[in-house]
Order: C-alpha cells, then structure tokens, then sequence
C-alpha cells in the first residue's frame, strides 16, 4: 500500500529511513543500481520527498507500527446495538490502527480498496486459531462489519505511545 513520508530519520548505522504517515519507517538507502534514491544523501533531497508515497509492506501484512499501543475501545457490540456507521463502508484516521475481538459468534470483516478481502472472524476460538483471521483496521483504508449471527464483538484502538 503506498504511504506517504512525513520525515527521516537515521538508524543506529546511519542509514535513513523515512517515516511513513501509516506510523511505519521504511529505509531509503542509495545503493545503485538496486536502489537509485540519489536525493537520499543530501537534506534538501529528503526535504523535497515528504508528502511522497514509498510502498509500504508492513501495511500489506497488516501488522501494527512497533511502539503503538491500546489507547480506547468501544463498548461492546452485539447485532442490535452494532452502529450503522460501522455496517456500512468507513475509514480510521491517518495514524491510527484497529484491532476487532469477536467474543461471541462471527463477523465479516471486508477491507476494501487496495485489499478487497474479507475475514470471518469467529468468537470462542483460542488467539492460535485466529492467528491468521484477526480484525487489524489499517488507518484510512475502508472498511465494514457484517455479523453472520449472534455476535459480540468490540474495537481496539491503537496509536504511537
């Protein structure tokens, strides 16, 4: 998913790596021909690139940024209460990251563009059978919940600590 910079930093062997406004850091070394990124190596090149988009794999696995963490939740939804807001196709804001825990019943969970994928996520199930079903919201991507039957489920949020 392609992500935009908002700044540099330099790793401990000064190397840079640019910071991603999904929270994720990307390295951006000039090493030809593999990596032609000249404007790297002086500051009004890297300057020149935030607001820039660099692909973010991170993003495509859905993991969470290192150094984010839960900061509030929703209370818990079941199919009567569950808003329409979150029936119906919505994003998270830039930054912030999700995490649905089904406790009862089971979800679809669709992620629309760039991923088009949907998720069963089932509640009762230990966290090493939902290992690879897991409700991850990535910020500014919609997203939408549809309960199969009867479900509990409520939303994590996360942000950099």
């Amino acid at each position: 998913m392609h992500r935009s910079i908002v700044g540099f930093h330099q790793d401990l062997e000064q190397h840079w790596v640019a910071e991603l406004d999904c929270g994720h850091c990307q390295h951006t070394r000039h090493e030809p021909p593999f990596f032609p990124r000249p404007w790297v190596i002086t500051a009004a090149g890297r300057l020149a690139q935030i607001g820039q988009f660099l692909n973010c794999v991170l993003c495509d696995r859905q993991e969470i940024p290192t150094g984010y963490a839960p900061y509030r939740r929703t209370p818990l939804f079941a199919n009567d209460s569950i808003p329409q807001g979150l029936r119906a196709r919505h994003t998270i804001t830039k930054g912030v990251w999700g995490k649905i825990y089904v406790q009862l019943g089971s979800l679809r969970y669709r992620i629309h563009d760039p991923y088009h994928t949907e998720i069963i996520l089932v509640g009762g199930a230990s966290p090493a059978e939902n290992r690879d079903r897991q409700g991850i919201v990535l910020p500014e991507v919609e997203h939408e919940v549809e309960p199969l039957d009867n479900v509990e489920f409520f939303v994590e949020f996360w942000k950099k600590v």
